[in-house]
């Protein structure tokens, strides 16, 4: 049985579906049933708990071998930094007397050490605690996801103009949220011996331009880069509905 955390998101929907596909028992990790009932369907079970009760999620991972590990994103009203690094902490304290034989956690490929710089040094906790406990653990750094940019449609066909924090030239990497769950879904199936880090990116790298590109193409009308200077990036955050503390992390 293989827990997959994060199963009505991108990439744990993703990984569930690769290894039902499979013919691998899954369940998914929910504090809403209802909302993940569409999966009871498609062949996995639920198990209700919720990331903030660690007797909850300890639980859920008592049903399985092995777990996919995703911290989920904290409401950006609120001081995420805060909320992030604290379920991290119950994530990990979760995997104690889990009986688990693996973990595959989701990182960022930016993750480092500091102070309230977005979700990089969360993750790199995430990625320190799974380092200094026994289970063995594997973790995938994820590039820029694709599906980012989804949310910038109605704003796109609106305006016509791609609003962006990255130079419009510069190429990142970049990858689909089916590609982090294929090679999530490879790793929770390989033996333990495959675990430390893995940089998870498209076949190419992509810049702001060549999605504006892309939209053009899928759209049929122009569509234009339009950066935002480094020097207003807080209140770009700020009006999107950032907490002030929210703002300030993801500025750094």
């Amino acid at each position: 049985m293989f827990v997959i955390m994060g199963g009505t998101g991108h990439v744990g929907s993703a990984t569930a579906a690769v290894l039902l596909s499979r013919g691998e028992a899954v369940t998914i990790v929910t504090r809403d049933p209802d909302h993940a009932a569409g999966w009871l369907a498609k062949g996995a079970k639920l198990v209700k708990a919720d990331v903030a009760d660690v007797p909850s999620l300890r639980a859920a991972f008592q049903q399985g071998r092995r777990a996919f590990l995703l911290n989920p994103p904290a409401d950006t009203s609120q001081d995420t930094d805060v909320v992030e690094r604290h379920t991290v902490a119950n994530i990990l304290r979760a995997l104690e007397d889990s009986g688990l034989e693996k973990v595959v956690a989701e990182s960022t490929g930016g993750a480092q050490h500091g102070e309230r710089i977005g979700d990089l040094n969360v993750l790199w906790e995430l990625e320190e605690g799974l380092r200094a406990q026994s289970i063995p653990s594997a973790v995938n750094r994820a590039g820029y996801y694709m599906s980012n940019w989804d949310g910038l449609l109605k704003t796109v066909r609106r305006t016509g103009k791609l609003p962006t924090m990255f130079p419009a030239d510069v190429s990142i990497p970049m990858v689909a949220p089916d590609d982090l769950g294929k090679v999530a879904a490879e790793r929770l199936l390989s033996p333990p011996t495959d675990i430390g880090v893995r940089y998870v990116e498209g076949p190419r790298r992509y810049s702001s331009e060549d999605v504006a590109e892309a939209f053009s193409g899928a759209l049929g009308e122009s569509v234009k880069v339009e950066v935002t200077p480094r020097g207003k990036w807080k209140e770009a955050f700020l009006l999107l509905g950032f907490s002030e503390a929210a703002a300030d992390s993801m500025r750094e």
